[in-house]
């Protein structure tokens, strides 16, 4: 028994943290259904916002208070990537996950580019999601199990060669501008989404085009569809 001006024996309880609010974006309500119930089933995670596109994850983030976003490649509008880019620029605290179906090696050193800290296939998220959000909230890479041993002989085999990291073939204005072609929208269109004008689209794609050899729509279609930039 404790007297007084004596310290107390009795241990103090645990402080309880404010579970991780999670910004969730994919363009498939029946993803986001599933993936939400394997975050929310967890007590230190809670998803507070959801998007259907990455414009709309954007903007969900700038206006709802989160601590990590969670964001799928293949988005209409504006891509995973172009979105954690974005995010990045806007809300450089804000910690960013890539959940993707691409067991891609490309894909992957774009999602660090862009500034996301981890990489989770969608056919493991039930057994890497969530430890993956953790590891992002403590500012550690997560790689996907099974990645690591082909991204490391990849990387070693480009400094063989002397090529370094894969460079990018588009900026990310004319990736922006790709996108938006390639989903069907004018340049007129493309110029109100992106704040300019439509002759300055008409030039970006002209440059698409001469750059990555091609003549017309159709053909930069099939390129953002084998670039994961849509879905086919």
């Amino acid at each position: 028994m404790s007297t007084p001006g004596s310290p107390s024996t009795t241990p103090r309880p645990p402080i309880a943290r404010p579970p991780i609010r999670v910004l969730l974006a994919d363009d498939h309500t029946l993803v986001r259904r599933g993936v939400r119930l394997i975050l929310d089933g967890e007590p230190d995670l809670t998803v507070v916002a959801e998007a259907g596109d990455g414009a709309e994850a954007v903007a969900r983030a700038r206006d709802t208070d989160v601590d990590l976003a969670v964001l799928d490649v293949a988005m209409p509008r504006m891509t995973g990537l172009q979105a954690a880019r974005e995010l990045s620029r806007r809300l450089p605290a804000l910690h960013i996950l890539i959940l993707t179906m691409y067991d891609n090696e490309e894909y992957f050193f774009e999602a660090l580019r862009a500034g996301a800290s981890g990489y989770v296939l969608k056919s493991v998220a039930d057994r890497d999601l969530v430890e993956a959000c953790r590891a992002a909230v403590r500012d550690e890479p997560f790689i996907y199990p099974g990645a690591e041993r082909a991204l490391v002989r990849s990387y070693l085999e480009r400094l063989h060669r002397g090529d370094g990291l894969p460079e990018r073939a588009i900026t990310e204005r004319e990736e922006e501008i790709l996108k938006l072609v390639a989903e069907g929208h004018t340049s007129k269109e493309i110029g109100e989404l992106l704040f300019i004008s439509a002759k300055t689209v008409e030039r970006h794609r002209a440059n698409l085009l001469q750059k990555l050899g091609m003549r017309d729509r159709l053909e930069l279609t099939r390129y953002a569809i084998r670039a994961g930039l849509i879905e086919a």
